[in-house]
């Protein structure tokens, strides 16, 4: 039998000194911060939320322009957004003759139909034969699909009223007898 010594596992050094001075230091940082977090969240929650500080972040005030396109994006409002834009360089697309006595009336996205209003029938009729070269001229310029039919109003005419005095309420003469 060989004599052997027991192995006995040393301890762990305890902290003393500068070590203990460390851990302690450390405890009561993380402490302070734990505190001031705290105190920061309660100071934002009665301001109205968070405030924007030295970085740049998405609450930081944009360009108007920036602003204006972040919002359409976040809509979906391009198409209707774009067509608008149509609708304001009317002119410049159709050319001047025709600007003069067509303009665009309403889009309806949905559909992808442009409707134009025209001052005569003529320009109507006009308007109806050249409408097939301004559907592909317009998806050229807005994007493949945005328009698919331009709808042409002729003019309106007045509104009419039988005569000069009228009863309060009546429909016309289709009340006379009823």
């Amino acid at each position: 039998m060989t004599d052997e010594e027991p192995v006995v596992p040393e301890k762990a050094a305890e902290p003393s000194g500068v070590d203990l001075a460390r851990v302690a230091l450390r405890a009561a940082k993380e402490q302070a911060r734990a505190r001031g977090d705290a105190a920061r969240q309660q100071k934002q929650a009665r301001r109205g939320g968070l405030r924007s500080g030295a970085r740049a972040d998405g609450r930081d005030p944009m360009a108007f322009g920036a602003a204006i396109n972040r919002l359409i994006t976040e809509r979906g409002w391009e198409a209707p957004a774009a067509v608008g834009g149509v609708m304001g360089r009317w002119p410049q697309i159709v050319g001047e003759d025709v600007a003069k006595h067509c303009e665009p009336d309403r889009y309806d996205e949905d559909e992808q139909v442009l409707v134009v209003r025209c001052d005569s029938t003529a320009w109507a009729t006009n308007l109806r034969l050249l409408a097939p070269t301004l559907v592909a001229r317009l998806n050229e310029d807005l994007g493949h699909g945005t328009v698919k039919v331009i709808k042409v109003l002729g003019p309106s005419g007045p509104a009419r009223n039988y005569g000069p005095l009228r009863a309060p309420g009546s429909k016309g003469p289709g009340d006379t007898y009823g």
